[in-house]
């Protein structure tokens, strides 16, 4: 996304500088609850400059709260993005995942709670419709009271209340305990020396016997097409790593708060893989290799240097 001028703080005096200082302040958390309704970094990008745009064209002198009149935008049209959206991803070429962001420097991401932004939980966000989607990111990620939330989402209280139960529900289904940073960094690399390596027992060893791997390739040649489950497959599947890519190099990176292996080869990107951790292993691997994910991410990463402070 090109560099908006800074945003506004609430005094709305008319001035331009003033409404872009407003704005600046408020386009992180604009742009994670975007985010979070779109798994999408380019859509959420695009969502929060068409917020922008609608923000200087409008009578802000009635205004009294910018922030919450800047959601309310923010998520209507987050709303109707992922309304279309799931239309294209209907054509999408196996597995979709989200865009992965580098929450190690994005500043972008307004996780002021860390909820709703793992890659697994957002595609578990993908099966509500956008509109439970966006009650729930609301409630769990930003703790919007529930009265704010039925005015944005036009719904009455009982049933954004019913909706963020539910959703609550089903992503505690599988969820599971934290693990600490350490532990989840060990398993990484644990996982990523087998699979140099071509060890099929190693990787087993460090899995759990359900675990799932999603690749999202959007159609890249030799990626698979469909979830692969259980220890051995995934493990027989990870070991060809180096065959699929040949001089790949992995290193530690962050991506949606979380340990993650970056992969490259000649200088570029070329995937990113993220894990999540249960009782027994890893018991979830994601595999972005589609390059235009891959690019987003790495826009994640630079948006820091070219925003500046």
């Amino acid at each position: 996304m090109d560099k908006l001028p800074p945003l506004t703080d609430g005094s709305l005096d008319g001035s331009l500088d003033e409404e872009a200082d407003a704005f600046q302040r408020l386009r992180p958390r604009l742009f994670g609850i975007a985010y979070r309704i779109l798994g999408s970094v380019s859509e959420a990008e695009d969502v929060v400059r068409d917020v922008w745009l609608r923000w200087q064209d409008t009578d802000r002198s009635p205004v009294l709260n910018p922030g919450a009149f800047l959601a309310k935008i923010t998520t209507r049209l987050a709303i109707n993005v992922a309304q279309s959206a799931r239309v294209r991803r209907e054509a999408y070429v196996g597995p979709w995942l989200p865009e992965p962001v580098d929450t190690s420097v994005d500043p972008q991401v307004g996780a002021e709670r860390g909820e709703a932004l793992e890659l697994a939980v957002l595609l578990v966000l993908e099966k509500l419709n956008p509109v439970e989607r966006a009650a729930y990111v609301l409630r769990e990620a930003f703790d919007y009271p529930y009265d704010e939330i039925a005015g944005i989402v036009q719904l009455t209280q009982a049933n954004v209340r019913q909706i963020v139960s539910r959703a609550r529900k089903r992503l505690s289904a599988g969820r599971r305990d934290p693990v600490d940073t350490a532990e989840h960094r060990r398993l990484l690399d644990a996982f990523v020396a087998a699979a140099q390596h071509g060890d099929v027992a190693a990787l087993e060893s460090v899995l759990s016997a359900d675990v799932i791997a999603y690749a999202d390739g959007n159609g890249l040649r030799g990626v698979a097409r469909l979830e692969v489950v259980g220890a051995g497959r995934v493990a027989r599947i990870s070991a060809f790593v180096n065959k699929f890519i040949p001089g790949a190099e992995f290193a530690m990176a962050e991506a949606n708060g979380l340990p993650s292996l970056l992969i490259r080869k000649d200088g570029e990107t070329v995937g990113l893989v993220s894990a999540t951790i249960g009782a027994d292993g890893i018991d979830g691997l994601y595999w972005v290799l589609a390059p235009e994910k891959l690019r987003a991410y790495e826009r994640s990463s630079d948006r820091l240097v070219h925003q500046g402070p």
